[in-house]
């Protein structure tokens, strides 16, 4: 696996190494001893979660102020931009974005970790989207930013307006949000 930070260094590329011919392809997705290794710490997965969307959906920004969960997340259809925005209020990145191109083509997946607010936008017709998390969902600490805050600037690459849920419709600025000390 090839594993680049990106510009917020805790939030990290993993980049398969695909065998593959015409019969079709093989590639490790998940070793947890390997995964530990690239991020530096023990990470436990305690649930995994899939989606399907359609194309200009767009989910987030999330993240929970309680129980946090970091994600190890990729796309198994399709194509998404996924993005993680630091809400750790004493680091040196807090409220910087970044963001990567995730797709069925790429088998790219995105570490985002604790302390973050975590999203992504459908560029393809459709995209199935797949990920584990190290803490269980947590209705009552979730907490949404707004997908186009003016503070963040997200460069969402999209031409139209997404197509939010009602939560996601009325998400906060960061401004306005709960954050993480």
């Amino acid at each position: 696996m090839k594993a680049t930070r990106l510009a917020i260094p805790d939030v990290i590329l993993i980049e398969p190494k695909v065998f593959g011919d015409e019969r079709g392809f093989f590639f490790e997705s998940f070793n947890h001893a390997g995964f530990e290794e690239i991020i530096g710490r023990p990470v436990k997965f305690v649930q995994d979660n899939h989606s399907r969307s359609v194309k200009g959906v767009l989910r987030g920004l999330h993240y929970q102020i309680q129980n946090p969960q970091g994600k190890l997340v990729r796309v198994v259809q399709g194509e998404v931009l996924d993005v993680a925005v630091d809400l750790r209020r004493n680091s040196p990145t807090f409220g910087k974005w970044v963001s990567a191109k995730l797709s069925a083509e790429n088998k790219a997946q995105l570490w985002v970790p604790e302390g973050f607010a975590h999203g992504f936008v459908v560029l393809s017709d459709s995209a199935e989207f797949l990920y584990k998390t190290t803490d269980y969902y947590a209705p009552a600490y979730e907490r949404c930013i707004s997908w186009n805050d003016p503070t963040l600037a997200i460069e969402w690459e999209i031409s139209t307006e997404p197509a939010l849920s009602q939560k996601d419709s009325q998400g906060k600025s960061l401004l306005e949000a709960e954050v993480y000390s």
